[in-house]
C-alpha cells in the first residue's frame, strides 16, 4: 500500500507538471539533452532509458530517494517534490547498480564523477554569467618537492589582468571539500562568476584566486591501507593528519612560491588570504594559524576548526593551534579577518560544533565574523553564499 501510494503521488505530480508546461532543461545538461529538467517551483523531472531493467531509483544525495516509473517506451521517469535552490548531486540505481545519468555532465563529488541538477534560486544572479567583464580561469601545473610529483591547480585571474601591465594583485587560496577536487569551486561553485559580478559591482577588490588539489602524500610515503577501518578510527585519523601535514607543506613550500613567481601578485601576508569549505575549511585553519607570517585573512566555510569542532569540545585559546588565540590583541594586529560560516540546515553536529567555536571565540575576545546561510545544508548553495559574503571583506587597504 505504501509503494502504491508513492506511485500515485508521483503519477499525480507528473500529470500536474506536464500541465504546467514551464519545465526547462537543467543548465548541467549535456548538449541537446532535454532531461533532467526543472520547473519554476523547483521540481525536477528525470528520464532515463533502461528497457530491460526491473527497478530504477533516483538518489539525490541530500534529498529524495524515490522509485522511478517505467513507461511503455522503455524509459523510466520521475518528478520530485520541489527541491531547495542550488546544486544537487544525484545518481541512478538500475537493478542494484549505481550509475550516472547520461543526460548530465559529470561533476567530481563523493570521490567520483556524479550527475547533478541545478535548481535556480529566484532573483539570484550573483553566481550567474552576466554581460560584464569576465576574468579567466587558467590551469597550471607545479612541481612539488614535498610530494615528489607534479600537482594541478586552477587560477582565476580578474578582468584586465593581462592589459594592466603594472598592476599587482592580492591572492585568495580557496580550497574544496572532501570527495571533491580543485575543479569544484569553478564547476559546482561558480566562484569565477561570483568574483566577476562582485568586482563589476565595485563591492570586491580584483584578486587572484588559487584553487589547488587538496590531497597530498609525501614523496615516498605509501598510501595507507584503510580497508575495513571506519570513519573516526585511529587509523583513519592518522591518515587524515598525515595528509593534512603534507598538504600544509605543499601549500607553503611549493604552491605559494610558484604562484608568486608565475603571476603578478602582491606577495606579502597583508595581501594573502585563505578559505575553504568543509575539509578545506579545516585545512585553512591549520595552515593559516600555523603560518601567520604568510596569511592575514582566514575563512572557514562549514569546516572551520577541524577536529576541534567534530570533537565536541570548546576552543582552548591557550593551547589550541599552538596558542594562536591566546592574546586577543596580538591576534587582532596579525589577522585582519577571521570568518566562520555555516548553513542553518546543516547536520546538527556540524552546526553545533561551529556555534560552539563561535561562542568560544567570543569568550576569548577574538574578533571574527560568524555568518549563517538561511535554510541551506552542507551544500554548494551554502558555500556560494559564503564566498559572496567573504570576498568583499578582503583587502580593504587596496585603493582602486
Amino acid at each position: 500500500m505504501k509503494r502504491l501510494g508513492i506511485l500515485m503521488l508521483i503519477f499525480a505530480s507528473v500529470c500536474c507538471a506536464q500541465e504546467s508546461g514551464n519545465y526547462q532543461p537543467s543548465e548541467t545538461n549535456v548538449w541537446g539533452s532535454e532531461y533532467p529538467r526543472v520547473d519554476s517551483t523547483g521540481r525536477v523531472q528525470i528520464r532515463v532509458k533502461a528497457p530491460d531493467a526491473t527497478k530504477v531509483k533516483v538518489n539525490f544525495w541530500s534529498g529524495p530517494k524515490v522509485d522511478m516509473v517505467k513507461q511503455p517506451d522503455g524509459f523510466w521517469t520521475v518528478t520530485t517534490a520541489p527541491l531547495v535552490p542550488g546544486f544537487h548531486y544525484y545518481n541512478l540505481n538500475i537493478d542494484g547498480a549505481e550509475v550516472s545519468d547520461p543526460g548530465t555532465h559529470a561533476f567530481f563529488g563523493g570521490g567520483r564523477p556524479a550527475s547533478a541538477v541545478e535548481v535556480p534560486e529566484p532573483g539570484s544572479t550573483y553566481y550567474s554569467a552576466q554581460d560584464l567583464p569576465h576574468g579567466e580561469v587558467r590551469e597550471v601545473w607545479y612541481n612539488s618537492k614535498v610530494t615528489g610529483s607534479w600537482r594541478h591547480a586552477l587560477v582565476y585571474l580578474p578582468p584586465k589582468y593581462d592589459t594592466q601591465n603594472s598592476a599587482r594583485y592580492p591572492v585568495l587560496y580557496l580550497q574544496h571539500g572532501a570527495g571533491e577536487d580543485e575543479t569544484g569551486w569553478v564547476r559546482q561553485g561558480h566562484a569565477n562568476f561570483i568574483l566577476d559580478n562582485l568586482i563589476a559591482a565595485g563591492t570586491c577588490k580584483p584578486m587572484i584566486v588559487v584553487m589547488a588539489y587538496g590531497y597530498a602524500r609525501r614523496a615516498g610515503q605509501p598510501a595507507p591501507d584503510l580497508t575495513g577501518k571506519p570513519f573516526g578510527s585511529p587509523e583513519m585519523l592518522k591518515a587524515m593528519q598525515d595528509m593534512a601535514a603534507a598538504f600544509e607543506d605543499d601549500v607553503t613550500q611549493a604552491l605559494i612560491p610558484y604562484i608568486d613567481s608565475s603571476f603578478k601578485t602582491l606577495s606579502d601576508r597583508d595581501h594573502r588570504a585563505m578559505a575553504g569549505l568543509s575539509m578545506g575549511g579545516m585545512q585553512t585553519f591549520q595552515i593559516t594559524l600555523d603560518h601567520l607570517d604568510l596569511f592575514s585573512y582566514i575563512g572557514g566555510f562549514s569546516g572551520a576548526g577541524g577536529m576541534l569542532v567534530l570533537g565536541d569540545r570548546k576552543l582552548d585559546p591557550k593551547t589550541d593551534y599552538n596558542g594562536a588565540f591566546a592574546d586577543p590583541g596580538a591576534f587582532a594586529k596579525k589577522v585582519h579577518l577571521l570568518w566562520v560560516g555555516v548553513g542553518t540546515a546543516e547536520p546538527e553536529r556540524m552546526r553545533a560544533g561551529l556555534q560552539r567555536l563561535h561562542t568560544s571565540l567570543l569568550d576569548a575576545n577574538i574578533q571574527h565574523i560568524f555568518y549563517e546561510s538561511p535554510g541551506t545544508d552542507h551544500e554548494w548553495q551554502t558555500w556560494r553564499r559564503d564566498l559572496k559574503d567573504f570576498a568583499p571583506r578582503l583587502f580593504p587597504q587596496i585603493s582602486e
